[in-house]
């Protein structure tokens, strides 16, 4: 028996459950049964115990805890995230989940931390990382494709994290401006950053990471017109755990059908509907030279299919090489 299982099992009664239901579900003594639940305090919750009634969980204490028992309490999945390392504190959970891969962790480790020191985003730039408010995660992966297929990953992350994000938000209000930024009111509140280890021929490692803007009330003045969390867009404090494990879920969904053809063929649609771009005007900052155009959704590479406004040519925009504006604004 984990703490976690307690923790799930109190918080699904959502009233008392008994000692001797709790021994006899686990079969376990009742004396693991009370350091469990010692163990759950440590970590912030507030149980009330009574005698003949049993436990129970102290409603709305469950979303202000923001830990690996929390997060493995609603963990559904069969392998992606089921290894998971949590930290109060790190450098870089993309960093930290490089070293496990490296120590030939499984592929499925998720890499969890309150807080970053040094988080980066794409193109080098630094990612605000404050403790208590928001989730900063990257996921190990080990895909049997070639080098080329495993930049989609990132789009396959963005897709799990505007999932589970609209479980707590219209999809009105939410969508994802190519490749990767999940947005909420055409304001950033996901930023994702893939990394990989290959030889020519094959993977040896790929990391994943999402940083989430979730209860952050306030933004460095430099990003406040382009950065919004879920507490500023709803007025209500999310539970970073469940979040977290439900990304996890969508991600393992989306996972599998990335690994029957190892690109984006089975997910394309779904993308393009959550594609906030789509039939939209935007910029492409090209190095070469930015020019404007219509975006006409993704291919199954992840590409994104553009007209250009001056040629009138279709083209096709990698996300590696170029970025792409809304014309009148971060998203639009």
């Amino acid at each position: 028996m984990k703490k976690e299982e307690i923790l799930r099992k109190l918080r699904d009664a959502g009233d008392y459950v008994s000692g001797q239901e709790l021994c006899e579900f686990y079969g376990v003594s009742r004396t693991a049964v009370w350091k469990a639940i010692k163990q759950l305090e440590k970590d912030g919750y507030v149980i009330e115990a009574q005698n003949n009634k049993g436990y129970r969980l102290v409603e709305g204490q469950t979303s202000a805890v923001f830990s690996k028992t929390a997060i493995e309490s609603y963990m559904d999945t069969k392998q992606i995230g089921k290894k998971l390392v949590f930290h109060k504190e790190t450098g870089s959970t993309n960093i930290d989940a490089k070293q496990l891969a490296e120590q030939d962790e499984p592929s499925g480790t998720l890499v969890v931390a309150d807080m970053q020191t040094a988080g980066r985003g794409r193109r080098g730039h630094g990612w605000v990382a404050p403790a208590g408010k928001n989730i900063y995660m990257t996921l190990l992966l080990r895909p049997d494709c070639a080098p080329d297929k495993a930049s989609a990953l990132t789009l396959v992350m963005a897709i799990a994290v505007y999932e589970a994000v609209c479980e707590l938000i219209s999809k009105e209000q939410c969508g994802i401006k190519w490749p990767n930024d999940v947005v909420v009111n055409n304001k950033k509140i996901c930023g994702i950053l893939t990394e990989m280890s290959a030889e020519p021929d094959c993977i040896h490692y790929v990391v994943t990471g999402a940083g989430i803007n979730v209860n952050q009330q306030d933004f460095p003045p430099e990003i406040r017109e382009t950065a919004t969390s879920l507490f500023l867009e709803t007025g209500k404090t999310a539970d970073r755990s469940k979040l977290t494990a439900h990304v996890m879920h969508f991600f393992e969904q989306n996972y599998a059908l990335f690994e029957q053809t190892w690109d984006l063929g089975l997910l394309q649609d779904k993308y393009n509907k959550m594609l906030i771009n789509m039939d939209r005007q935007v910029r492409v900052l090209d190095p070469k030279g930015a020019y404007d155009g219509i975006a006409r959704g993704i291919n199954e590479k992840g590409e994104l299919i553009v007209e250009r406004s001056d040629t009138g040519e279709t083209v096709l925009v990698y996300a590696g090489e170029v970025s792409v504006r809304g014309v009148y604004g971060y998203a639009m």
